[in-house]
């Protein structure tokens, strides 16, 4: 395969979006191509179309199937092509990758993984918010977008004013707890014994579930219960009582707010309070607890501005938002063409895979200065890494909530915290990255 980097402009995809950044549909309409002398990829078999290559697993939504009638055609460019995302060398140090990726191949087919690969931050923003670009499954099926706003207008009222001020108290409460049982120790690694429980305890006391379920609810997670709440077959089993329950007495905990929410002046139906319930302790997945450790793991790392944000706490969120840009727990998000989308250099066929390289936008030079350098004064750092438009990730403000109440508790409980002699370990992994374990001094 052959891609031409200068036929890509700063914003990489053609049409609207390379004119107007906010434009609902970015990429430029559909079309066939015939560009003399190029090389032409097929949209079948092991092409783009080919499902299950995806760092979400593949299962094509019924009724969509790559388009092997369709071909993409792509100008001839001379010289190495990059590494696949699945060379052995890409998990442990991913970014010499993505720099390569956005200099010269910034639309470029990966055969070894399956997907047509986007590493620039324009580009990545418009795939993310393009309606012809979708999440691949919830489940055996594609999230509907209407079915996906409907969730996220029922949440939002859940999640300000009192009911707001109740979840973050529970929140609160889990965090100290979990900071102060260290606090007569020497060291601990954070991982383990902070990062791994508070999202899960945060999700659990924002439903309202018995605080004893907390470690079945880790392990579905870890099992693969996602944040887009789907995934363990146990999870249905475990929730219908509670919801029986709030339906029967309802209190001030989300799980009720969802069982007593109307939508057309009825109940929502029992699988869609479970599936809501499930997007929300998704949210205490292993996503969450990745990006936690990454955040303690970037203030540990800049001793400065641990205590800038100690004395300023106004500075939490923004200090989230940029160790989220620097350090996203999720590298790879994948979308699937409903139908052939047209950009500079050729066309995603339809059924192909995307893989929007969120780990590399986030240090795309072009959109960010000194992009590999953590700067909790950064004014504006993006919000890319839980999803943008309408698959944004419901529980993403439950994960912001959950990272500010963990730091507030860690500072107070812990005022002592430093690396230990050997620093901070490498973190691991590419589809979801981070540090598996923060072993830290506390006395």
């Amino acid at each position: 395969m052959r891609v031409a980097p200068d036929a890509w402009g700063s914003a990489g995809f053609t049409g609207a979006a390379a004119r107007e950044p906010e434009a609902s549909c970015p990429f430029a309409p559909s079309g066939d191509a015939d560009v003399a002398g190029a090389d032409v990829i097929g949209g079948g078999g092991t092409g783009a179309g080919a499902a299950g290559a995806g760092a979400t697993g593949g299962c094509t939504p019924a009724g969509l199937r790559p388009a092997a009638s369709r071909a993409t055609v792509l100008p001839r460019l001379e010289g190495p092509l990059p590494p696949s995302l699945r060379s052995p060398d890409i998990a442990r140090d991913p970014y010499p990758l993505y720099r390569t990726l956005r200099t010269s191949h910034p639309f470029h087919y990966d055969e070894a993984f399956g997907a047509w690969l986007i590493s620039r931050h324009e580009d990545v923003r418009a795939a993310l918010g393009d309606p012809r670009l979708i999440a691949p499954v919830q489940g055996s099926a594609p999230l509907e977008d209407r079915t996906h706003a409907a969730h996220r207008a029922l949440l939002s009222p859940a999640l300000r004013g009192r009911a707001l001020a109740a979840l973050r108290a529970g929140v609160e409460r889990a965090a100290f707890v979990l900071a102060r049982r260290l606090a007569d120790r020497q060291e601990a690694d954070l991982v383990t014994e902070f990062c791994h429980w508070l999202p899960a305890v945060a999700a659990v006391s924002a439903l309202g579930l018995p605080h004893e379920d907390t470690a079945r609810v880790r392990e579905w997670c870890r099992d693969g219960l996602t944040h887009l709440g789907g995934g363990h077959g146990d999870l249905d089993v475990f929730l219908r009582p509670h919801v029986a329950r709030r339906r029967a007495r309802p209190g001030a905990d989300l799980l009720s707010v969802l069982c007593t929410a109307r939508a057309d002046g009825r109940p929502l139906p029992d699988e869609t309070v479970v599936g809501m319930a499930g997007t929300l302790l998704g949210a205490g997945g292993e996503a969450t607890h990745l990006a936690l450790a990454s955040f303690l793991a970037n203030l540990l790392d800049h001793p400065t501005q641990l205590r800038l944000v100690r004395e300023r706490p106004a500075l939490i969120p923004g200090a989230w938002a940029e160790s989220l840009r620097r350090d996203p727990a999720v590298h790879i998000v994948m979308r699937r063409a409903l139908v052939p989308v047209v950009t500079a250099a050729g066309t995603i066929p339809a059924g192909a895979d995307v893989a929007c390289l969120i780990g590399s936008a986030g240090r795309d030079p072009v959109r960010f200065a000194a992009p590999d350098h953590y700067e909790v004064l950064r004014p504006a750092p993006g919000r890319l890494a839980f999803g943008t438009g309408r698959h944004r990730c419901l529980g993403i403000q439950l994960a912001r909530l959950t990272a500010e109440c963990a730091l507030h508790a860690v500072l107070e409980a812990l005022p002592r915290l430093r690396w230990t002699p050997a620093g901070r370990p490498e973190s691991e992994g590419l589809t979801t990255r981070g540090p598996k374990t923060l072993p830290v001094l506390l006395g």
